[in-house]
């Protein structure tokens, strides 16, 4: 089995595609940490990452946007010398039945495939963003429900000792329950038990696509190029040499659409000055930033971790019972009944090494003459007993 790791041809590595896939998450977690550090000193930097989604969406739109247009390339693929290309598929009639008669043509991208370019690379990403934030809150939600139990479960005692106006009071706000709410719920509930499917088809469609162009058996790498006929391919010298003369014409060509007073001309062109070097350091910061968040990555381990959200998991089941040995004293039928006297619990204590509960009096009289649990004939002193206040 041979496939391509080496750097000769037209078509890209696959850890060359591989790369410039995950730079927009490398560069998205490098924003994050930034930002949550300056947060800490600047709080108003809180409502970035409040609106964290929304923010990385609008900074990569202007970057795909800009990239696209000038160098036919995403963002990631133009920083590692790829560009994008349509396919166009020729077969020769007078050797159609031959494989080799096949001929695959590369062009230019259209304005329709520039167009859903950026929605595969910005819009779908960010979709897909909040509909994983919903299912966690979702999951969160139905764990912390199977641990605590429902808002109405939980203050069952509350109304009860509240009387009628507890009552009066709940079906007042459950009656004040907006549809837009309930509505919110039911998509919630609804993204909670399909996001699983539709995130596991998709991971699963992107592998099999990775795994063909490992193999070569197929020149797209994912299934968004394959819908819209588009192979990446590596950029020549001359094109990386055309590159910035291309960019010129094109800031040329806008600043000589630009209509009205020759005041109002300058004031305008003097703003896409400013907007072409805006990007052009955008550009270069966020790659310093990319490389500059790999090295920290590198050198602290854990702040990956740090920057993770806490999940919710359910904790562990409390171990088995003790057994009760056949020459202790066992256990009445009633709980609430100390097994030493026979009588209603005073003082409940515990003995920890077994975890049954007695009167205080009776266990530490019992425990300072025998030395172990009346039950479990487990070894104990004085030290073992503790004092329960549930009762207080």
């Amino acid at each position: 089995m041979l496939f391509q790791v080496g750097g000769q041809g037209s078509r890209p590595t696959f850890f060359e595609m591989s790369a410039a896939q995950q730079l927009p998450a490398s560069l998205r977690a490098a924003l994050t940490y930034s930002f949550g550090v300056l947060a800490l000193r600047r709080p108003m930097f809180h409502r970035v990452l409040d609106y964290e989604d929304e923010f990385f969406a609008f900074l990569m739109l202007i970057l795909e946007t800009h990239s696209l247009r000038t160098t036919d390339a995403s963002f990631s693929e133009s920083l590692y010398g790829l560009r994008r290309r349509a396919v166009k598929i020729k077969v020769k009639k007078d050797d159609a039945r031959l494989m080799s008669g096949d001929g695959i043509n590369h062009s230019g991208l259209e304005k329709r495939q520039k167009v859903l370019s950026v929605v595969f690379l910005v819009v779908l990403p960010y979709f897909k963003s909040k509909l994983h934030s919903i299912y966690n809150k979702e999951r969160e939600a139905r764990l912390q429900a199977s641990l605590w139990g429902h808002d109405d479960e939980r203050f069952d005692d509350t109304e009860y000792i509240g009387g009628e106006d507890s009552l009066a009071s709940s079906g007042n706000l459950e009656a004040e329950a907006s549809i837009r709410t309930r509505l919110t719920t039911r998509i919630q509930k609804i993204v909670g038990t399909c996001y699983p499917w539709i995130h596991a088809s998709s991971e699963g469609v992107s592998f099999a696509y990775q795994l063909l162009y490992l193999l070569d058996a197929t020149g797209f790498y994912s299934l968004g190029l394959h819908a819209l006929g588009i192979q990446v391919c590596r950029a020549t010298g001359q094109e990386l040499m055309d590159t910035s003369s291309r960019i010129s014409k094109i800031r040329s060509r806008e600043r000589e659409r630009l209509r009205g007073p020759p005041w109002l001309k300058v004031v305008q062109g003097a703003l896409l000055s400013c907007m072409y070097t805006a990007l052009d350091y955008a550009q270069t910061g966020l790659i310093a930033a990319v490389f500059f968040f790999k090295m920290m990555e590198w050198w602290y381990q854990s702040a990956e971790e740090r920057m993770s959200a806490p999940t919710v998991y359910p904790p562990p089941p409390p171990p088995p019972p003790p057994k009760v040995a056949e020459e202790g004293i066992p256990l009445p039928p009633d709980r609430t009944i100390c097994p030493l006297c026979s009588q209603k619990r005073a003082n409940p204590s515990v003995v920890t090494v077994s975890g049954f509960v007695f009167c205080y009096a009776c266990i530490f009289k019992y425990v300072s003459q025998y030395k172990r649990c009346p039950i479990t004939l487990m070894p104990a002193t004085g030290d073992h007993i503790r004092r329960l206040f549930h009762d207080v």
